[in-house]
């Protein structure tokens, strides 16, 4: 596992419940500015099983997945168990957009 996936997959860990992210807002906390597509790709092949994969939507707010696929509907199922209002395929960023903060979060990731 590259640096990099290890900083995303650590920092995806501590999204908590109820709350959102966007592929590149999961970048730019991880020191990748401009690479929300590399998020994407780590999402994809690495094993996400045990984290909170379901948080992650594109800065619109939007599912990312194929709509109607059986990856959407999990995600849209995990994301309104946690209390995340849909409209649609689109969360509310306004509303769930985790906003960190930053002093907190260094501390959690030292561990």
């Amino acid at each position: 596992m590259s640096p990099h996936d290890r900083a995303v997959l650590t920092l995806l860990a501590l999204v908590p419940r109820g709350k959102v992210v966007s592929y590149g807002q999961l970048a730019d906390l991880a020191g990748l500015p401009g690479r929300a597509r590399l998020v994407g790709r780590i999402l994809k092949t690495q094993d996400t099983a045990a984290l909170p994969w379901h948080r992650v939507v594109a800065a619109s707010g939007r599912i990312s997945l194929p709509r109607d696929s059986e990856g959407w509907h999990e995600q849209r199922q995990r994301l309104q168990q946690e209390g995340v209002l849909l409209k649609g395929d689109r969360v509310s960023m306004r509303q769930h957009q985790w906003q960190p903060d930053l002093a907190a979060m260094l501390m959690l990731m030292e561990r």
